[in-house]
């Protein structure tokens, strides 16, 4: 069902707040409590990472300027126990780090598999030595809160909350690798493009996450785009959520009852950046899915996997093209010319670019 009237809401996070911001209204006293204690700790989070955002952009300050913030530590991945604390109980206990045999915790186990899975897959399809290209370690923290809906990065490492399982389902944040590569993808933005969280640029911000999450899932399963489901957050719905997903890049506003997003900018939903829950930042997680779309019909026009050629334009166009305030309209012309540049004009890729971006309605 794609919404027409009032949308929208968010954080840099896997659920969009315009959703919680709905069930707050519309559900129960219980799934009311459950969205609005969610909302609070997600605009809490996005000041956070906004802050440290800044710093990277406008004061040139480096991911080893900021190692202070986070525990010293020699390895490369590590997960963290919160213990149901919050933002400023991050990161929590050490529960595992690099080289570290599993635990007797699952979501620890699984945020630290997954983000293994994405750095990897970062290192070995694009050379990327984590998000920042420099060996940054990539932090984890689970049990985020209590019955918490969401996942983030806050701008430093990752945050999953267990779900309260009416809007997320329990245990599902850290189990889907699509969503975890989708909140290690937000550094890599981050790091490359610093695209801003609001309006088109925040929507292409999650499109990108999106995009590489969808990726890496395929990558793992070693699908081709003929074979992918193209979900982001397949399986994790609480029961209030009723839905296979939380979006589809094949389908975009197909995923789930409450699913905004349009395929096309003929639907494009022109929201205000007022803070409002409802308005998602200007629509960032809504109107995303027009260039998931286009990413979408790329990788399946093209031949093999979607890593190879599309994920190539796209990664080169994010990180040699793209700027903080890009828009639709240069986010076409940033990857067409990154197709040029990697396979020549007139090349079949090309080719391909520009009738996605055609079809999805941006000119």
């Amino acid at each position: 069902m794609r919404r027409t009237n009032h949308h929208t809401g968010a954080a840099c996070s896997i659920l969009p707040q315009y959703v919680l911001a709905d069930l707050a209204v519309q559900g129960d006293e219980e799934l009311r409590v459950a969205a609005l204690r969610t909302i609070g700790t997600s605009i809490a989070m996005r000041t956070k990472r906004t802050v440290i955002t800044q710093m990277f952009q406008q004061l040139g300050v480096t991911s080893t300027d900021l190692a202070s913030l986070n525990p010293a530590t020699e390895e490369r991945k590590s997960v963290y126990d919160v213990q149901h604390g919050g933002h400023e109980d991050l990161p929590g206990v050490l529960r595992r780090s690099e080289g570290g045999q599993p635990v007797d915790d699952e979501a620890v186990n699984q945020a630290f598999d997954n983000a293994d899975h994405t750095h990897d897959f970062y290192r070995d399809v694009f050379q990327r030595d984590s998000v920042d290209g420099e060996g940054m370690e990539l932090i984890s923290s689970v049990h985020f809160g209590t019955g918490f809906d969401n996942a983030f990065w806050n701008g430093l490492q990752m945050v999953y909350g267990d779900g309260s399982g009416l809007i997320m389902a329990k245990g599902s944040l850290t189990r889907d690798i699509a969503v975890v590569a989708h909140e290690i993808t937000h550094g890599v933005v981050q790091f490359t493009a610093g695209l801003r969280y609001n309006k088109q640029s925040g929507a292409l911000n999650e499109s990108t996450a999106d995009v590489f999450g969808s990726m890496i899932k395929q990558y793992i399963a070693k699908e081709t785009p003929d074979e992918a489901d193209w979900l982001i957050g397949e399986g994790i719905l609480g029961s209030e959520l009723r839905g296979e997903a939380l979006r589809s890049l094949k389908a975009p506003g197909t995923a789930f009852d409450n699913d905004g997003q349009p395929a096309h900018m003929d639907q494009y939903v022109d929201l205000p950046d007022d803070n409002d829950p409802r308005h998602d930042h200007g629509g960032v997680h809504i109107n995303s899915g027009i260039p998931n779309k286009a990413f979408y019909l790329v990788a399946t026009r093209l031949d093999g996997y979607s890593w190879e050629q599309a994920g190539h334009i796209w990664y080169h166009a994010l990180t040699t093209q793209m700027r903080p305030n890009t828009n639709f309209k240069e986010a076409a012309e940033a990857t067409t010319n990154a197709a040029v540049e990697l396979y020549g004009a007139g090349h079949d890729a090309e080719k391909a670019l520009r009738s996605a971006w055609k079809e999805v309605g941006v000119r």
